[in-house]
């Protein structure tokens, strides 16, 4: 397998076409947006220049990833590619009319993997032509450095697509958690609840946001303050993913209204410069 395309040029969407190319897959970046994939190409460049300053990676490294890195605002073009991976918005809808595309594009034996942090794989799998051929890939922000992928079992993912997606993960240089169909998989629902509880600390006044995020840093031994990774992942991802889970897993997973009231106010996070923290021109 060395064709590989990516749907969505976001943050997550950029970082899997990058650890592909530097795996050395032909990757091939779509999104709908040219803008979208000119920006996702100068942070992809940008990443690989600070890899070669920290001593990572050389100079012709970069290049040869580069080299392996196209991209196209045409889906048709994604035809003939042997895996798919999805990273759009996590709204069910519209990850099944991205599916539909990929099947009229590519046909039916296409592998698609979606890098979903929350959503159901098996409904997501009804979406496609060959469920068998379809599972989650759930990769980490930042993703050429984060090292875990969690690979999500649909009801009819086969053992065969699991083996082969479970291989590209490695051969990115990730290490694979296998989970099986559930609702926020391991790590989704675990940084709900960590989050969730810093909104409701935050709302009762039991501390700062600055003092909260060093607790858990300084005291749990976190790499990140829960407002902290709340800020990079989005305020309105966080809350989509926590409404999914309270529909599915029940009260304890309800937002907090302060959550709420940063969404209504615009406060999504370091992507408009806003969030629980402000940032200035980092935006």
């Amino acid at each position: 397998m060395k064709k590989l395309a990516v749907i969505g040029a976001g943050q997550m969407g950029l970082g899997i076409a990058q650890v592909g190319a530097q795996a050395g897959y032909n990757v091939l970046m779509y999104d709908v947006c040219r803008e979208a994939l000119e920006n996702a190409t100068a942070s992809i460049i940008m990443n690989l220049e600070k890899g070669i300053k920290r001593g990572k990676l050389t100079t012709i490294e970069k290049e040869t990833a580069l080299s392996h890195l196209r991209t196209t605002t045409l889906i048709e073009d994604i035809a003939g590619s042997e895996l798919v991976i999805e990273s759009v918005p996590e709204i069910v809808k519209l990850k099944l009319e991205v599916y539909q595309k990929i099947g009229e594009v590519c046909g039916p034996d296409v592998y698609i993997a979606t890098n979903t942090s929350s959503q159901s794989i098996t409904e997501l799998a009804g979406g496609v032509m060959r469920p068998e051929l379809f599972a989650g890939m759930h990769f980490f922000n930042p993703v050429h450095s984060m090292k875990l992928v969690e690979l999500i079992k649909g009801m009819e993912t086969s053992e065969e697509t699991v083996v082969i997606i479970k291989n590209v993960a490695q051969d990115m240089g990730k290490e694979v958690v296998e989970v099986n169909e559930s609702p926020g998989f391991v790590t989704s629902r675990m940084n709900a609840l960590i989050g969730n509880e810093a909104f409701h600390m935050l709302e009762e006044g039991v501390a700062s946001a600055r003092d909260i995020d060093k607790a858990i840093k300084l005291g749990l031994n976190h790499p990140m303050g829960p407002f902290e990774m709340i800020d990079l992942v989005g305020l309105d991802t966080r809350l989509r993913t926590m409404e999914y889970l309270q529909a599915t897993l029940g009260e304890r997973f309800r937002p907090s209204i302060l959550h709420r009231k940063y969404v209504l106010a615009g406060r999504l996070g370091k992507k408009v410069g806003k969030g629980v923290y402000e940032y200035g021109n980092e935006s």
